[in-house]
């Protein structure tokens, strides 16, 4: 077995374009798998009196925050996925494709997989609602089960607006994002303007991927500039005014960092894509490794499929251990380190059942199959890479 891993590993090696850039594809991966854990980790669903509900060990212990720093990665997503789309439009732009078939052949990647993963869940919600389930853990369960699809329109938005976004500065966006926070919490503003946030503040780190693409951050001194001014930005914000120093929403909390993004979670996503500009050259020479360039081409081709079922199969695993009882770590409330010790040794159940879930979904979600794998065809390093996992994620 060894033997066949290294051989396909070696495969996969070889077919792989030399000028592709296999910095991005691991970025890319490493954002997935942080938002995959990043969730397993602090979403609890909690036993109570024959219902489910949503809790986190950071409504409990808000000490364990800085675990919320690890795995909040969804700027570096984004990051990667201006980079990418500003790249693949381009591309179109040079080969004559209209923009309405460059945007057609994008959007119908991203939004493929979801259909099953609405019809599975409408089947499910009826089948709960029909036994005679409880209201409240029925709504828990789908909001979960639903909770990724937020990302996908706010990047198809993103994508759409991608022709307008090519040449846009980055500090833009990002004075919205000063100016709506201004709004909401210095001068009293309706909480509602806060969603003004949603599109700018991701368009931040979207743009930043599209300076990307024109060059102005190969310098090392951009990196460090972000990740510098991004930090001491971040820890101004959480000391000073007041901002959640969790950088994800923890249940019962006043104010949220991402729902909507404030400026706290803006800026700290500016660190974070520093940080990843300056990983990149270390992530090239890694993954000169075949069999961790294999790793990261699977994630890849996977992310949809693993982005989008990540939850179900964390819920899944979740009701299959009530069969046995309340379950440390799984039922019980997150409220000691205990609770942590034992969520960590679920976390192979959980990839199993995503692996379940993976076996299941990815052969309809990625399409009708090729002779070639569609991640290592020849083409331009990272033309027609996307951040959905549909082809070169």
């Amino acid at each position: 077995m060894r033997d066949r891993v290294r051989h396909l590993a070696h495969r996969i090696d070889i077919a792989t374009p030399p000028g592709r850039d296999r910095s991005v594809d691991a970025l890319r991966a490493f954002a997935v798998l942080g938002v995959v854990l990043g969730h397993w980790l602090v979403t609890a669903l909690v036993a109570d009196g024959g219902e489910l509900h949503t809790s986190s060990p950071l409504q409990h212990l808000p000490w364990l925050a800085p675990v919320s720093w690890l795995f909040q990665t969804l700027a570096v997503f984004f990051l990667v996925g201006g980079h990418v789309a500003t790249r693949s439009h381009a591309t179109a732009q040079a080969q004559g494709t209209p923009y309405h078939r460059w945007l057609t052949s994008r959007l119908s990647r991203l939004f493929k997989p979801v259909a099953a993963l609405l019809t599975l869940w409408t089947i499910a919600t009826t089948a709960l609602l029909l036994s005679g389930t409880d209201l409240t853990t029925v709504r828990t369960l789908a909001k979960l089960a639903l909770s990724p699809l937020w990302f996908l329109l706010v990047f198809a938005a993103l994508t759409a607006a991608t022709p307008l976004v090519t040449r846009l500065n980055p500090l833009w966006p990002l004075a919205v994002v000063l100016h709506v926070d201004l709004l909401r919490f210095g001068l009293g503003a309706p909480p509602a303007v806060g969603w003004l946030n949603l599109a700018a503040g991701w368009l931040v780190p979207y743009s930043l991927g599209a300076a990307w693409t024109r060059g102005e951050l190969d310098r090392p001194r951009a990196g460090w500039v972000l990740l510098v001014g991004g930090t001491a930005a971040t820890a101004g914000l959480v000391a000073w005014a007041h901002y959640p120093a969790s950088m994800v929403g923890v249940p019962g909390a006043a104010v949220s960092n991402l729902d909507p993004p404030t400026l706290a979670a803006v800026t700290f996503g500016l660190a974070q894509c520093g940080l990843a500009l300056l990983l990149r050259e270390r992530l090239r020479h890694a993954m000169r490794r075949p069999l961790a360039w294999a790793v990261v081409a699977f994630v890849n081709l996977s992310a949809m499929t693993i982005f989008l079922w990540h939850q179900t199969a964390m819920m899944a695993t979740t009701a299959v251990g009530l069969l046995f009882g309340p379950l440390p770590g799984l039922h019980t409330p997150p409220d000691h380190l205990g609770w942590v010790a034992a969520r960590l040794l679920w976390l192979p159940a959980f990839a199993l059942a995503l692996g379940l879930c993976w076996a299941a979904f990815h052969v309809y979600e990625r399409g009708r199959p090729r002779t070639r794998s569609r991640l290592v065809r020849t083409h331009p390093a990272s033309d027609r890479a996307t951040p959905t996992g549909a082809r070169h994620v």
